[in-house]
């Protein structure tokens, strides 16, 4: 039996097709889609060594995954769970360059989500808050569809350079070119969501206080990298550290949690840049694995943020190297049942709607 009887909302997914969109892997699955081994072979030689250990495994990030996949991850060994609506998250559209990221926004809106029984309830898109036509640029993303939602500009860059960057500047969100842009983003109604690595997670803090009146959600709990092993070239090497990154982690958390303009989302805990390993062997972590890894994050990101100011997302197919959907989701439901069905209610739907101003 669900330990979930109500539809929820699955407020971070992404959608991709290397096949007819914007790619940068759009030659190689066309020319070898049809033998997954040889291609993700071909993947790990050509692809930056730190984005390959990002990712773990190349056929899931290869492969496309539209609504028919996320409705297929969500029958598993729990049961079907019901997902009333989704929030589509940017996913490093190729096509980055000015303009060129609308053509995300474009292409999502008319993803077959009602087919499924599913609800594309909004769209979180990016732009290059640096841009000297950000404001334009925004404008376009909002012509598109009134499901726009927000924007989401990755800042996560880490020390260890054998740890993938998603930006190449140290500090985005304090820097001078950046703020400019969020200036003028700050006067459209629009929502913010951040990510960042663990390290970063006083640039988010003072983004928070300079621009209070902005609604901002953490994704993935700040993504504390090496927590759970080691990572890139010398992060996470011995359980000390691990322990110094949690406190670290636990530390600046609480003092995020402080700007009440900010949410957190419980979600990208499996990506393979936390250390874990399952996918190395082909395993799936079970729920109670899950339950076991992850309770501290979680239960310490609800003492600090309140069950109103947290909500669940699945980040799939991210975490799908290391977990199933069916098993993410029953993990995250054992771990919030001890708050009692308000906190179930409010985490596994309500607040994902009241940030993103879903009906």
């Amino acid at each position: 039996m669900s330990l979930i009887e109500f539809p929820i909302v699955d407020p971070h997914i992404h959608q991709w097709d290397p096949y007819h969109t914007p790619h940068r892997a759009a030659l190689l699955v066309k020319l070898l889609g049809k033998e997954p081994h040889l291609m993700d072979q071909l993947a790990r030689t050509a692809m930056p060594k730190p984005l390959v250990s990002t990712l773990g495994l190349m056929d899931y990030a290869l492969a496309p995954y539209l609504p028919a996949d996320y409705a297929a991850d969500l029958q598993g060994a729990h049961g079907a769970y019901q997902v009333e609506q989704v929030v589509h998250i940017e996913a490093s559209w190729h096509d980055h360059k000015g303009n060129g990221v609308v053509g995300e926004t474009r292409w999502v809106k008319q993803l077959p989500f009602e087919q499924h029984g599913i609800r594309l309830g909004g769209i979180v898109a990016t732009a290059d808050f640096t841009d000297p036509r950000f404001k334009k640029i925004l404008q376009l993303h909002q012509a598109q569809t009134p499901l726009l939602r927000g924007l989401r500009r990755m800042a996560s860059h880490h020390a260890d350079w054998g740890v993938h960057p998603w930006s190449d500047e140290p500090h985005l969100y304090t820097s001078r070119k950046f703020l400019a842009g969020f200036e003028q983003f700050a006067t459209s109604g629009l929502s913010f969501d951040a990510w960042v690595y663990s390290s970063q997670i006083a640039d988010v803090t003072q983004l928070a206080k300079r621009f209070s009146d902005t609604p901002i959600v953490l994704d993935h709990l700040g993504t504390p990298v090496g927590l759970f092993g080691p990572v890139g070239n010398y992060t996470g090497v011995t359980a000390a550290a691990r322990q110094d990154i949690f406190a670290r982690w636990k530390d600046d958390i609480a003092q995020l949690a402080e700007q009440p303009n900010v949410y957190a989302k419980i979600s990208g805990l499996m990506m393979t840049v936390l250390g874990h390993t399952f996918y190395q062997n082909r395993q799936l972590a079970s729920a109670n694995e899950m339950v076991e890894l992850l309770s501290p994050l979680v239960d310490h990101a609800i003492a600090v943020f309140g069950v109103e100011r947290i909500m669940y997302a699945s980040n799939f197919p991210m975490d799908k190297v290391n977990t199933s959907l069916s098993n993410l989701i029953e993990a995250y439901a054992r771990m919030i049942q001890p708050y009692g069905e308000a906190a179930m209610q409010a985490i596994f739907r309500d607040n994902a709607k009241h940030f993103y101003r879903l009906t």
